[in-house]
């Protein structure tokens, strides 16, 4: 557990340092905003359209072995572009082909990294790992956006990649050595002839959709996703325009935020029975907070709401991660986090531009104001329509049967 910590640590302060240098490296050789967001959503197109097929794998394969080759990869994809920056042989075209190269091996990353966690942890202790995950990933985040700044300016720009591809090696080196804890639930990987033609992507979908849990949760995060949550959009624009702020404030807001969701990792660490209720009352009190920042007179009432806001969407997410990890059987948790992952990429992709949208149309304060409404509104409407309907029971074959596991510690980035 604590090397896996470590490894996880390692890894994601490399993956947002090369995503810091990325944008800007984009920008030095195109000098054109919209082709760094379309970096990004190259980068992240994979997971909508294939993510489902790499959740099946990562339950049909072994998973220290998956987990292993697919860090190598991704380390030999950050090798290859910081030696073509070295080289001065990087285009546009050649790193939008690395960025897609590197979502599709995220597919199966992803998922085999997250479930890797399950076994080095027992049951009791899910909740304080997954928090441990939230709280390694923001460290890493803010670790690495501030070592992208260092490294490019003494070492270059290739040196950023260089090391974001042996933070990968490191996770890869590591995995071998990890073993599993007393009482967890195992999963080997190992397919008998004729059971693989069931471990299928229809499978999958159909189990997740026929959760009204996950169905509940899927709802949830994408209201939270589309009308908030995306406060470096509405944050930044309502600091540098009502607020009569600079870059300074919106940095110190982004501190706040970075701050916010530590704590709150720490917090969702001592949740013990997270559920889709917890989720919904978190995004929702989200919500209103967010109306409240909306309605901000100063910049400092706007600090004083931001911490809380980010503390409760840490904790919310927490919770959403056990409960999503949790909740399906050992055996088809690849595939439910592959279905998943084309969901959030949905929410991802179209959030941004929507938010943009109702910016546009009610300003920032607007958009907060009316985002927030919307999120606790949603979730309030579908809790009364939930009490007042009479809940009729999933019939699940015995593979399906509720199976007590774990939650990941974290994926590798």
């Amino acid at each position: 557990m604590r090397w896996w910590s470590v490894a996880n640590f390692v890894s994601n302060a490399g993956t947002w340092m090369q995503l810091t240098v990325q944008n800007l490296l984009v920008l030095q050789i195109t000098g054109s905003a919209a082709a760094t967001g379309l970096s990004m959503s190259v980068q992240a197109a994979p997971a909508l359209l294939i993510s489902v097929f790499g959740g099946a794998a990562v339950d049909r394969w072994p998973r220290k072995l998956t987990a292993a080759v697919s860090q190598a990869l991704l380390g030999a994809v950050a090798f290859v572009t910081a030696l073509m920056v070295a080289l001065d042989r990087l285009d546009v075209t050649s790193l939008m082909v690395l960025a897609a190269v590197t979502g599709v091996i995220a597919t199966v990353d992803g998922p085999a990294c997250s479930l890797l966690g399950n076994d080095l942890v027992p049951a009791q202790d899910v909740p304080s790992a997954i928090g441990v995950g939230a709280l390694v990933h923001q460290a890493g985040r803010l670790t690495g956006a501030a070592l992208a700044g260092v490294t490019v300016g003494f070492l270059g720009t290739a040196a950023a990649y260089a090391a974001n591809g042996l933070s990968f090696l490191f996770v890869a080196s590591v995995i071998p050595f990890l073993r599993p804890a007393r009482g967890a639930v195992k999963h080997t990987g190992a397919v008998k002839r004729g059971e693989a033609d069931t471990m299928t992507v229809r499978e999958g979908l159909a189990f997740f959709a026929r959760r009204p849990r996950l169905l509940a949760l899927a709802g949830v995060t994408g209201v939270s996703a589309v009308f908030g949550r995306n406060y470096h959009l509405t944050l930044a624009v309502l600091v540098t325009g009502p607020l009569a702020g600079g870059a300074g404030s919106f940095g110190t807001v982004s501190t706040v935020l970075a701050v916010g969701g530590i704590v709150g990792a720490v917090l969702g660490a001592r949740l013990r029975r997270p559920s889709v209720r917890i989720v919904g009352a978190l995004a929702a009190a989200g919500g209103l907070l967010q109306v409240v920042a909306g309605l901000s007179p100063s910049l400092a009432v706007l600090l004083v709401m931001v911490l809380p806001m980010a503390v409760v969407e840490s904790v919310s997410d927490t919770a959403g991660t056990a409960v999503l990890q949790t909740d399906p059987p050992a055996h088809m948790r690849g595939r439910v986090l592959g279905v998943w992952g084309s969901i959030g990429t949905v929410w991802g992709l179209g959030g941004p531009p929507a938010l943009g949208l109702l910016m546009e149309l009610a300003g920032a304060r607007g958009a907060l104001i009316a985002g927030g409404l919307i999120i606790a509104g949603s979730i309030g409407a579908g809790h009364l329509l939930r009490e007042r309907q009479t809940g009729t029971p999933v019939a699940l074959r015995a593979g399906d049967a509720e199976v007590p596991g774990q939650a990941a510690l974290g994926t590798a980035a």
